[in-house]
């Protein structure tokens, strides 16, 4: 095996969130990472490599942050990588329409860097909104490198990787704008510097100095840890320090935009226009439900015809393969199980999940490509902050519609751990696509007459609405007794709307998620229907194992206002809740394999045969969307806790809940 050829150069690529920092990632490396639209998406470091003039850089794209000065993780990780890794040069990416608001951490990075270089983004969209940016007197002004880039349309950026290899082989100019911290605070800066440059630590004297007359904790803790630790003057209150240094860096900023840039009184009128009604509480929420709603409109409509169409070519798919096995002269209980078994299952499982999350992710991830979500985080952080929980968590919220394993990783962007364990628990109560089929089939054939499609996305709405209610109540309940606290703050930027990228997003949601989702799914569904059949077709005496459970079970089913074969169904659809609907039909049906059946009709006549009403179809409903999570998210909360015991309550506590539920469901039913 070839030896890798070790990197020449290592470049640091930082940048406030939204400034299409990881774009500019993509167009330097080639490789395809995740963007998104809102603050504090990307948590963790990519990286990649390209070659320019027959030299190896190595470029590592740092989480989005405001500043140097460490509040948030994304702004650590940022911080320490670029003092403690010394990185050879950094690249700058800012946003051509709010330049001002960029060059504070453009000032504090040249202070960390010799060697920097300041990629102004989005020249394209400044110019479309009048704005101009002056890159000649802004290079002037800050001393350093500038180059205008518009990264999604690959413009300027040979451009930026000549001026980069510029710098790295050239003598760093040092005429640089530098904030003026004032008199009291420079002397003592002057104090600690000599102590510090003893050290020969990577970073600069000056800077580090800074540091701890602000009492950076972590900073101050790393130096402790080195075995370094320096007092600052106990005469400069930390907070006065801290407080000059931001108002000089902001200071000096805006005073460079002013000069260098133009047009920016107009530049968001239209955007501000839209906000008024977007991030307004009387009209923002009936808004965003409208927008939901027409979001699982579309899916029901759009998923009917392709689900049908891949169900019947799957099944079809099925008979071929057993008709080969049936060829090989292959045992019948062994075509059997993996046929009806396995293989039925898994096409199950497919031709539900696919065509939905094909359409509904796309969808979804349209309105994050145009910046829409940090508006919904926005209207709902007053809501989990009374529940004691954090705005952010209304992300991740929307991220489990989909999946709620994607919504328990997307949690990360949580800075409290506190209040990212209190997402990770909740998010369950989010209905996921894969229980969609269940509600929409459930509220066709008990609640509506007819196939009223429209009406039908309004209930099932309804049905979200109710789960963000709990996840509501859930939060504050924990917040007030297991994880006891205050909540935290938090910066969210409202980026601009942007037209989405219609090729981009197809292929970010389908590769990204779709198939990234389907495949955890398939992976669990097809060990399940090994199961089933094992169950269906093993028997004691004159019933079926599955027969067994399900007369074990009735008795409290009876009581939660369902029966033992919707409740082992459950129980069997734990590796994917898609399976549910045909576990009960195989059930009842007395069926050895998953039984398949499109029509309504003919499953509502068998649901009725078998006792069910409208008070049994809402309690499955209520159970279905208070109850524990699938496999597939039960693993994901354990890699993301690392912990058995809230992995445990994670399956307990929304199964209590959906039992509580269904008790007073049934019983006010019966009452009334």
């Amino acid at each position: 095996m070839p030896e890798m050829k070790k990197p020449d150069y290592c470049i640091a690529l930082a940048g406030n969130p939204n400034v299409g920092k990881t774009t500019v990632f993509n167009a330097l490396t080639g490789l395809h990472q995740h963007t998104g639209n809102w603050a504090g998406k990307t948590v963790a470091c990519a990286e990649g490599t390209y070659t320019y003039e027959g030299v190896l850089y190595r470029l590592i794209d740092l989480p989005g942050t405001y500043s140097l000065r460490v509040n948030s993780a994304e702004e650590q990780v940022a911080r320490d990588f670029l003092c403690f890794s010394a990185p050879d040069a950094v690249i700058v990416v800012c946003d051509a329409c709010c330049l001002e608001r960029n060059l504070c951490l453009a000032l504090q990075v040249t202070e960390l860097s010799e060697r920097v270089v300041i990629a102004v983004n989005l020249a394209d969209e400044a110019e479309k909104k009048g704005i101009t940016v002056d890159i000649a007197g802004l290079e002037e002004l800050l001393g350093i490198p500038v180059v205008a880039l518009s990264a999604r349309e690959n413009k300027g950026i040979d451009t930026l990787l000549h001026r980069l290899h510029e710098v790295l082989t050239g003598t760093p100019s040092h005429d640089r704008p530098h904030p003026d911290y004032g008199e009291t605070i420079q002397n003592a800066v002057q104090e600690l510097v000599p102590e510090l440059e003893e050290l020969h630590f990577p970073f600069p004297a000056q800077w580090a100095a800074l540091r701890i007359l602000e009492h950076d904790e972590s900073f101050c803790g790393w130096l402790a840890a080195q075995k370094h630790p320096i007092m600052p003057p106990e005469d400069l209150s930390p907070v006065t320090v801290q407080d000059t240094i931001i108002a000089a860096t902001v200071q000096l900023a805006e005073e460079i935009a002013a000069k260098s840039v133009s047009g920016m009184q107009n530049s968001d009128r239209k955007d501000r226009r839209i906000d008024r009604i977007l991030t307004d509480r009387r009209f923002g929420i009936p808004v965003m439900l409208l927008l939901l709603a027409g979001i699982l409109w579309l899916t029901m409509i759009g998923a009917n015809y392709p689900s049908d169409a891949l169900s019947t070519l799957l099944f079809s798919v099925g008979e071929h393969l057993r008709n080969g096995l049936q060829m090989l002269h292959a045992p019948v209980w062994l075509t059997a199980l993996l046929i009806d078994g396995m293989y039925r299952v898994l096409a199950w499982v497919v031709s539900v999940m696919l065509p939905p999350m094909a359409i509904f992710f796309p969808l979804f991830t349209l309105l994050e490509d145009a910046g829409y979500l940090p508006r919904v985080a926005f209207l709902l952080d007053n809501s989990f902050r009374k529940a004691g929980a954090c705005g952010k968590q209304a992300l991740t919220m929307c991220m489990g519609l989909g999946c709620n394993a994607c919504g328990v990783t997307g949690c990360r962007i949580i800075d409290s751990p506190r209040e990212r364990l209190i997402a990770i628990l909740t998010n369950v109560f989010i209905p996921c696509n894969g229980r969609f089929p269940l509600f929409i089939a459930l509220i066709s054939m008990f609640f509506l007459t007819g196939t009223a499609s429209l009406l039908s996305a309004v209930l099932l709405l309804a049905v979200i609405l109710c789960g963000v209610g709990m996840t509501f109540l859930t939060a504050k309940l924990l917040s007030c007794t297991l994880l006891k606290g205050i909540p935290s703050s938090f910066t969210l930027e409202l980026p601009p709307y942007r037209r989405p990228q219609i090729t981009k997003v197809l292929l970010r949601s389908v590769m990204d998620r779709t198939l990234f989702v389907l495949g955890r799914a398939c992976a669990v569904a097809a060990p399940a229907g090994l199961i089933i059949w094992l169950l269906a077709n093993i028997r004691i005496g004159s019933m079926s194992l599955l027969a067994h459970c399900t007369s074990f079970l009735d008795p409290l089913g009876s009581i939660l206002g369902m029966d033992g074969t919707i409740l082992l169904s459950f129980l069997l659809g734990f590796p994917a809740n898609e399976i549910v609907i045909p576990l009960i039909l195989m059930g009842y049906l007395s069926q050895g394999t998953l039984v398949e059946l499109n029509d309504l009709h003919a499953l509502h006549a068998i649901f009725t045969e078998h006792g069910w009403t409208w008070l049994t179809a809402l309690c499955t409903m209520c159970f279905s969307l208070f109850h524990f999570p699938c496999s597939t998210t039960v693993l994901t909360i354990y890699k993301e806790t690392k912990s058995l015991k809230w992995t445990a309550f994670s399956i307990i506590m929304p199964t209590l809940c959906g039992m509580v539920v269904c008790c007073l469901c049934n019983l006010i039913g019966h009452v009334f």
